[in-house]
């Protein structure tokens, strides 16, 4: 197997006694501001969620659970009135419905959000599943591919006028280093839903790769307008990604990356700290960032080579929208 690029580059390492280039303390006044943030009723986008309305914007829980994306606005409410006290009124938050699993379920979804007329200054891609055994969506595509990237794909696909619309604004793509753990040839296209040529681990770093090579060829499709879409690996972070660690690897696999993960993992406010930064800092337009690869806290490096390919970009982009009017009869 072949060393990560990350760990080959300095500045990956660097990262480790360099200090954190954003804060909590750091973030601006969002208010005014409307943002999305998928799987935001745990985790890591719980703690964007917080965030983000606590420094004043609108934020619409995207989650398939109805109930407890109702829970989580009952208990960020509590959060944001004992860590941001300086928040004039009630937090806005509200309940989106969106199921990724389902590309009609994803598009409904956005155009729930749209029929809303509200601009959308801030999406953030959160939401993921990771190393689940082999299953089919909806629309008969492998779960974690579904999932992490087409149900992504459609729902940022038909915002994007919106966004455009509500310009400055910005688009948040969450992925992993594990995109340099995918399958040989970084997406098998012809092969995706043949489980004899994958893993739990390949399949996983296969749709992380996807959320990067979508993430730039959208930064390029952008490239003229003050729209800023920008990727985020949060690090080892203590959240229920890891609930499916058993399956792949049995009960005691499972106990063992739950105790590994209470020692070394960061908790989620920290983790999200870089996916903030590209959310809400305004060095994001100053500096003209796009397209950008970073890691915590708020640390750029390069993602591997099969994310740099412009042409495995664009393959995956035509493919996506072929797959998405195969599916449901009509594309971006």
């Amino acid at each position: 197997m072949a060393v990560p690029s990350s760990l080959t580059q300095l500045k990956w390492w660097k990262t480790f006694c360099s200090p954190d280039r954003f804060s909590y303390a750091q973030m601006p006044d969002l208010t005014g501001k409307i943002a999305i943030v998928t799987g935001a009723n745990t985790g890591l986008g719980y703690a964007t969620t917080v965030a983000l309305a606590g420094c004043g914007a609108r934020v619409f829980l995207a989650c398939r659970n109805k109930q407890k994306a109702m829970d989580a606005i009952e208990n960020a409410k509590k959060d944001i009135q004992e860590k941001y006290p300086q928040l004039i009124g009630e937090p806005k938050l509200e309940f989106l419905e969106l199921d990724l699993n389902s590309l009609a379920k994803s598009r409904d979804a956005a155009k729930s959000f749209l029929a809303k007329n509200l601009p959308l200054h801030i999406l953030v891609c959160n939401s993921g599943i990771m190393m689940t055994p082999f299953e089919l969506s909806a629309d008969g595509i492998e779960t974690q591919f579904a999932v992490n990237h087409m149900g992504h794909f459609v729902f940022t696909t038909e915002l994007l006028p919106k966004i455009k619309e509500s310009q400055p604004s910005r688009i948040v793509v969450l992925t992993s280093m594990a995109h340099e753990s995918t399958v040989s040839g970084g997406i098998d296209f012809d092969t995706l839903n043949d489980a004899t040529k994958s893993n739990p681990i390949s399949r996983y770093g296969r749709s992380k790769l996807a959320n990067v090579l979508f993430a730039r060829a959208l930064a390029h499709r952008v490239a003229k307008e003050k729209v800023y879409v920008n990727i985020a690996h949060p690090g080892y972070a203590s959240t229920e990604l890891i609930r499916h660690s058993k399956d792949m690897g049995g009960a005691v696999y499972g106990k063992i990356m739950e105790c590994v993960t209470r020692t070394v993992a960061m908790d989620p406010e920290r983790s999200a700290l870089t996916q903030l930064y590209l959310a809400s800092s305004p060095e994001i337009e100053e500096q003209n960032i796009r397209g950008r690869y970073f890691i915590p806290i708020a640390n750029e490096i390069e993602p591997s080579a099969y994310a740099r390919d412009e042409e495995l970009q664009e393959k995956l982009w035509i493919f996506s929208e072929k797959l998405y009017k195969e599916k449901l009869g009509s594309a971006v």
